[in-house]
Formats: structure tokens, C-alpha cells, sequence
């Protein structure tokens, strides 16, 4: 082969794919030295990160110590061949890309890449510009594999989606001040928590500390650890081996693996099981995960954010959280205030979910008068942003807003009319009501025992 081509220009594909190439970690498994020398040459320059390796031995060990987005394996190698070395590859957790270097063109060593986890493979003696094209078709599959997937979850988790698409809307002291602070903490790696009431815009708030980080090109995944069944966890979160238990068919990335280079986002955290919590701790210290059924643990590259709306130091006293795992999320803690502390925000809140809505549902906008407004203001709003999205849709579906914009609402009345027993029942009604109705869920809500709940209640006659 001339190694000279390693200076021609590639053409389409550095046209194409020079961002996808710019932003990958390649690894070169070669045991001749001028072909490593040859990729080295060619790859260095066009990507953000390009190690080299003589041996699979080598290699793995390059592995183990950071992830690769994709490994360049050249078949034929003293010792074993690379396609042996990748089936043990895929076995120790490794999803990433392969492409397979091979002098052979038969159809049998196609057929084994292939059934190994091979992306594609390229015949020797191999030119510049097909290696090139090799490498960025693999990357582009995994980059669409991954948008595909985070895509659809934005798309199922649509209807219950927190605080609309406008990013941190409002205009209050206390919106100004997170913003500020989520300014400050965007561009570091620190593990955030983000704490309060359920509806008040904590996934917003994390997706603007990924949108503002230098990760802001890499996946923002969200999870919400609630609504995975407790015995699903673990493979779901860090993925698992075809065959790794009943009803895996076949291998499939986790959760951690979709958000490498990006954010991962744990909402509700302190509903993990306890037997999770210790599993999530060490992947925190370590920044390594195993699949279900791997060998190998598989270094990860991510940035965490978790959000409770639970009291989370009462449960770790309860000994339903670990203390250390809540030192290790509560590095840095960002409190958002329920929305009937900021008063000011519900005007502009209002306005971008009116916008919004009404361009989704196709229908006119209605109008936001002062006598509506002033409505909107004296309601309590115990389940928060979310609950004032609803009423705005719901109101845009009738085509006006209802005389009783707010059903059952408990609303505000003066301070100096209000005793303290008066507002410590409108509370606990309001957080009964945004539980529909559960007594179990309001009280862990509130932060009292069941027995506690049930006897105001019947104190009330409520």
C-alpha cells in the first residue's frame, strides 16, 4: 500500500462528516506498525482523540481506561484474529463501533464480522478515502441510533413534560437567582441536584445546564426512575448481554451508554430501590458501568443531574436513602420555589403555554386579560407549572376560559385574614388534591406519617 495516501484529501467525507469525525474517540488495533503509523496520520488531525494499540492485549487495556467511540481492528494479528477479539469485546459490555480491517473478501469472514458486532469492514490494501468513509458511515449509524432513541422518550414523556419549550421562563427574584446560578454551574462537570415540588420545572432546569455546557452537542437523556419497574432497573440504566436473562434476545445499550458525552437526567431519585442505590454510587465513583451480564465494567463519560421533589436528608434519616449516595448527588443543590411563592412568573408562564398550545392544537390563542390574569394569580396552584399548562389547554380545547377558571381551587385570601390553622389546611388539601385523591402519596408528599394525614383530615370533616 502507498502510505502516501494519508495526505490525500478525502473528499465527501471529510465534506460530510467533518463534525461527526471532529467529535470522535478512535482506537487503531493494528499489529503493523506502518499501517498504524498510516491511520495515525490520516485520523489524527480529524478527530478529537486517536490512541493506537500493536496487540489486542494493548488494547484492551486502552479500553478499560476510557470509552472509544469506535475501534478501527485489523482481522489478521498474531496470536488471534480480530474478529475472536471482538466477540470477547462485545461480551465484556463494549457497544461502540467496529470497523473490521480484512484482506479476505469471502463470504465467510463477512458473515463472522458480522455475527461478531462488526459496523462495516474494509478490504486491503484500503486507500484514505475509504477508511474515512468507513469510519464516518459507522459514526453517522450510531449518531441517528442514539437520536432516534432519545427522541422517542422526549416523545412519550411529551404529555406529562414539565414547564413548556421556552427554557427558565419568569421574571422573579427567585427565577432571576436560578438562572444565575445555573449560568455559574452549566459549563462544570459537577453532579447537581435539584430539588422541589413536583411541576415546578426540574427537568428545565437540567436541560438548561446541559444546553449551556460544552456537552450541549452530546444526548441529554432523561430518565425518570419512578416509572421504571424496580427488577427493570439495572438494565435499563446500564444495559445488558444478549441472553443476559429471560427475554433478552438481544444486546442492548443502557441508558448511560445513550448519554455518553452528554447529560444523563435521574428524576426522582429518591424512588430507586435501595439495592440500586449502592450500584449507582459506585458507577458515580468509579465513571464505570457493567451490563447485565458483562465481564467487563465499561468506562463512561457523563454528566449528572438528579431531582427529587421528596425531602431527601428525612428519607436518608428514615433509612430509605443512603446517606452517601445523597453527599455524592448534593454537591452542588438548586432549590425552585412552587409557583405560588413567585407570583410574578405565572403572567409569562401563561403567555408560553398559550403560544405554545395553541400553535400544537392549531387553534387561536385566547386572550390573557387583566380580569383572567388576576384569576390565575389568586389560585394556589398546587401541582405548579404543569397544573397552569393544563388549565391553559384545557381551556384553548372549551374555547374560552370557564367562569371557574380553576375547579376546586383553593384560593389565596389576605395575610392578615388568614390563621395559621386556615393555611396550614388549605396546604395540605392542595397537596391532597395534586395526589388525587391518595393519602399515601400526600403524605409522603407533606412529609408526615398516614395516621398524621388521616386525622387533620377528619378533624376538617374534609
Amino acid at each position: 500500500m502507498d502510505r502516501s495516501t494519508a495526505s490525500e484529501p478525502a473528499g465527501k467525507a471529510d465534506e460530510a462528516f467533518s463534525p461527526l469525525l471532529a467529535a470522535a474517540s478512535i482506537l487503531i488495533v493494528d499489529d503493523e506498525p506502518g499501517m498504524r503509523n498510516f491511520m495515525m496520520r490520516m485520523l489524527a488531525p480529524r478527530c478529537r482523540r486517536v490512541e493506537e494499540a500493536a496487540d489486542t492485549v494493548a488494547a484492551q487495556r486502552l479500553i478499560d481506561a476510557a470509552p472509544f467511540d469506535l475501534v478501527i481492528l485489523d482481522n489478521v494479528m498474531a496470536g488471534r484474529t480480530g474478529i475472536e477479539w471482538l466477540g470477547e469485546l462485545r461480551q465484556g459490555g463494549f457497544f461502540g463501533e467496529v470497523v473490521l480491517i480484512t484482506a479476505f473478501a469471502d463470504l465467510e469472514t463477512a458473515i463472522q464480522a458480522l455475527r461478531a458486532g462488526a459496523s462495516d469492514f474494509v478490504l486491503k490494501p484500503a486507500r484514505a478515502n475509504q477508511i474515512l468513509n468507513a469510519v464516518a458511515r459507522a459514526l453517522d449509524r450510531a449518531r441517528l441510533r442514539r437520536e432516534n432513541f432519545v427522541l422517542r422518550r422526549q416523545l412519550a414523556a411529551q404529555p406529562v413534560s414539565s414547564a413548556g419549550t421556552g427554557g427558565i421562563v419568569g421574571c422573579s427574584a427567585a427565577i432571576e437567582r436560578l438562572r444565575a446560578v445555573v449560568a455559574r454551574a452549566a459549563p462544570l462537570p459537577t453532579t447537581v441536584l435539584i430539588t422541589g415540588e413536583s411541576g415546578t420545572g426540574k427537568e428545565v432546569t437540567a436541560r438548561a445546564l446541559h444546553f449551556g455546557s460544552p456537552r450541549a452537542e452530546k444526548p441529554f437523556v432523561p430518565v425518570n426512575c419512578a416509572a421504571i419497574p424496580p427488577d427493570m432497573l439495572e438494565s435499563e440504566l446500564f444495559g445488558h448481554l444478549k441472553g443476559a436473562f429471560t427475554g433478552a434476545a438481544a444486546a442492548r445499550e443502557g441508558l448511560f451508554s445513550y448519554a455518553q458525552g452528554g447529560t444523563l437526567f435521574l428524576d426522582e431519585i429518591g424512588e430507586l430501590p435501595l439495592a440500586m442505590q449502592s450500584k449507582l454510587l459506585r458507577v458515580i465513583e468509579d465513571k464505570r458501568v457493567r451490563p447485565v451480564g458483562a465481564e467487563r465494567e465499561v468506562p463512561i463519560d457523563i454528566r449528572l443531574v438528579a431531582a427529587t421533589n421528596a425531602d431527601l436528608p428525612a428519607t436518608v434519616a428514615a433509612g430509605r436513602f443512603r446517606q452517601d449516595l445523597f453527599y455524592r448527588l448534593n454537591v452542588l443543590s438548586i432549590p425552585i420555589p412552587p409557583l405560588r411563592d413567585r407570583i410574578e412568573d405565572i403572567e409569562p408562564l401563561a403567555r408560553l403555554f398559550m403560544s405554545d398550545l395553541s400553535e400544537r392544537l392549531g387553534m387561536p390563542p385566547l386572550a390573557l386579560t387583566p380580569d383572567v390574569l388576576a384569576d390565575l394569580e389568586t389560585y394556589r396552584w398546587p401541582g405548579n407549572a404543569r397544573e397552569l399548562r393544563s388549565v391553559i389547554e384545557r381551556s384553548l380545547i372549551i374555547g374560552s376560559f370557564p367562569g371557574d377558571l380553576v375547579a376546586g381551587a383553593t384560593r389565596r385570601r389576605p395575610a392578615s385574614e388568614e390563621t395559621l390553622e386556615a393555611i396550614e389546611k388549605n396546604h395540605v388539601l392542595a397537596v391532597l388534591d395534586a395526589a388525587g385523591g391518595n393519602k399515601a402519596e400526600a403524605a409522603r408528599r407533606l412529609g408526615v406519617s398516614r395516621k398524621t394525614l388521616d386525622r387533620k383530615v377528619a378533624v376538617w370533616n374534609a
